[in-house]
């Protein structure tokens, strides 16, 4: 088991153009380091957040030539400092983008990256409406990554809401699961707290989620909140609603003490999926 250490989890309001967020958040990013994290979390559009679609095409940009992971990699070198980019939106073949989250080590390097798998499309009560979907297309492989302190499993935002997704990464070896996001106000005040601690409780994994919080462009709105869950579901550190950091020493041996008491992860059996009602009634013989 690995040595303990310092993460922080970045929680910018991003607008709408990438250079203005690379200043932005690269001043959170010297100002985490300085407090001495190791692993630095940013959120997911840590690049931006441009709610108009067709604006939003004219700014992604092809991985190759992407400003934003270009910046991000500089930042990381830079600061020594391991960073988890917690998604850009980038550029694929035809009429899509990929929400994309990179993992760089202290050198710039891309370790890994992972493609939001389960798509936003929502209509919330207070009229709020989201068709990720319309822009981005869907990954289709879970993503373990190593980083110095053990493997990190790799998710995006509205991933939260599917915990088998989880249960897969931590069985597959995950000490640590990364949930960076820009969740909306109504979900995250309903939501949010008790998603991450489940996340964490279920899995007995360490939780780094960081977070967009404040308005931004059109009058979109970001719950803020970014938390650093341990795997007993303690809540060691919460960003509140401001631009901030917020950081917590990472002690990877709490890992294996709570999945000791509660070994859930070796307990999962075989079932049958439940039959339909009908199905139930014409094997009762009704």
């Amino acid at each position: 088991m690995s040595a303990k250490f310092i993460v922080a989890c970045v929680q910018p309001t991003a607008a709408r153009e990438v250079r203005d967020n690379l200043t932005a958040v690269g001043e959170l990013i010297v100002r985490a380091r300085a407090q001495g994290a190791e692993f630095i979390c940013l959120p997911e559009n840590a690049g931006m957040i441009e709610p108009i679609r067709k604006r939003l095409f004219e700014k992604a940009e092809r991985e190759a030539e992407h400003a934003g992971l270009a910046g991000f990699r500089d930042l990381a070198a830079k600061t020594g400092a391991w960073l988890l980019v917690g998604s850009l939106a980038v550029k694929l073949d035809g009429d899509k983008l990929a929400n994309r989250s990179y993992l760089l080590d202290a050198a710039g390097n891309i370790v890994a990256w992972y493609d939001k798998i389960h798509m936003f499309d929502v209509d919330l009560a207070n009229g709020e409406s989201y068709r990720e979907s319309s822009a981005f297309r869907s990954g289709d492989r879970a993503v373990l990554a190593e980083t110095p302190w053990g493997p990190l499993g790799m998710t995006v935002c509205y991933d939260l809401r599917f915990p088998h997704l989880y249960r897969a990464l931590a069985q597959a070896g995950a000490k640590y699961l990364s949930i960076p996001s820009s969740f909306t106000r109504p979900t995250g005040r309903a939501h949010w707290h008790v998603l991450l601690r489940a996340r964490a409780i279920e899995n007995g994994c360490y939780v780094f989620a960081p977070a967009q919080c404040g308005e931004h462009a059109e009058g979109r709105k970001t719950y803020g909140h970014s938390l650093i869950v341990a795997p007993w579901g303690e809540v060691l550190a919460d960003g509140g609603d401001g631009i901030g950091v917020v950081t917590a020493e990472i002690d990877p041996a709490k890992i294996d003490e709570a999945r000791r008491m509660v070994p859930s992860l070796d307990h999962d059996r075989p079932y049958a999926p439940p039959a339909s009602p009908s199905a139930t009634r014409r094997l009762a013989g009704e």
